[in-house]
């Protein structure tokens, strides 16, 4: 069996800009540009990087909730992008996503039992008896109990809405599940909560992960591989230990020395990035960093990094790596 669960190659998602009398596309934010990606069963595969860098787009794409313009999403070596509505469903099972809100992905109407159920009813998993045992058995799984099933999102915390969300999308017994910053909305306690959570899940169910998130410290924890993201493109990516303790583009270097350290008598060089990130609409010329990198020379400009590989599953694009 093929090790990697996922193969993302040249994935492309454009949005129109719309103007003019008759409104009509001036233009494209060119919100994900041509990424290549693997993610090996039984993995977490981090993806960072800043707000409106592609990280979230990247992954609805990769489900079909955004359509993308280009490319091949290739999950146990079927490409779901060719595939109908009829031929996706089944896989829909298999690839499952929890959001960066649990509150908003909740219907504020359906109570957690009836949210439960309903997955399993549109699958058409069991009768009605043994869809309510499965929920029951949710909710166990991600540590709340059956008194729960009656309540409405608006009863629960933060942190126990989350778990609904994760006990949502294990209904179906998936193999991949997308993780949108699920951690960012929570307090710092809750969020160690949910991680050793999500962890435990994935050591039981032999799950996958694809998760996104812009807190360095979160990804470390998690993560097997991390994938940094700019501006629509890949810029590095490698092991967790290695992309962490030998980082080589200047971009995942800026952004390490963000990380605050616990100890207050080690000292780290911050290195401070200038200017905002450029608009995804009319990209740079060349390595899309160029304009914020401290160690940009002319070829920056003028020509694209081609993405290169230094050994032991790391890669980087940049003229200087």
């Amino acid at each position: 069996m093929d090790s990697n669960i996922l193969e993302i190659k040249n994935l492309k998602v454009y949005f129109p800009v719309k103007g003019g009398l008759l409104p009509k596309a001036v233009g494209f934010v060119k919100a994900v540009d041509g990424i290549d990606l693997t993610i090996k069963r039984g993995e977490t595969l981090g993806l960072v990087g800043e707000s409106g860098c592609g990280k979230s787009t990247t992954g609805r794409a990769i489900l079909r909730l955004i359509e993308p313009n280009e490319g091949n999403v290739l999950f146990e070596g079927i490409d779901i992008l060719k595939l109908n509505k009829i031929g996706l469903k089944p896989l829909r099972k298999k690839m499952q996503l929890i959001f960066q809100d649990p509150y908003a992905s909740l219907n504020p109407r359906m109570t957690v039992g009836d949210a439960l159920n309903e997955v399993l009813y549109v699958h058409k998993l069991g009768n009605q008896n043994e869809r309510k045992k499965r929920t029951i058995e949710l909710l166990e799984m991600v540590g709340l109990t059956k008194g729960y099933l009656s309540r409405y999102p608006h009863e629960f915390s933060g942190g126990q809405r989350q778990r609904v969300v994760i006990a949502r999308a294990l209904a179906v017994n998936p193999k991949l599940i997308i993780c949108d910053e699920p951690v960012s909305a929570l307090d710092v306690s809750i969020q160690a909560q949910i991680i050793n959570l999500m962890e435990e899940l994935q050591k039981d169910l032999k799950l996958t992960y694809l998760f996104i998130a812009h807190d360095l410290s979160v990804v470390k924890h998690i993560s097997d591989r991390v994938a940094v993201m700019y501006l629509g493109r890949i810029v590095e990516a490698a092991g967790k230990e290695e992309l962490f303790d030998n980082p080589r583009h200047p971009y995942t270097q800026a952004l390490l020395s963000a990380i605050p350290v616990s100890n207050p008598d080690s000292k780290r060089q911050r290195i401070i990035l200038e200017g905002d990130m450029p608009s995804p609409v009319n990209p740079p010329g060349g390595c899309r960093f160029h304009t914020r990198c401290h160690r940009a020379k002319d070829i920056c400009s003028k020509s694209e990094p081609e993405t290169k590989m230094l050994g032991g599953g790391h890669t980087v694009a940049c003229h200087f790596a």
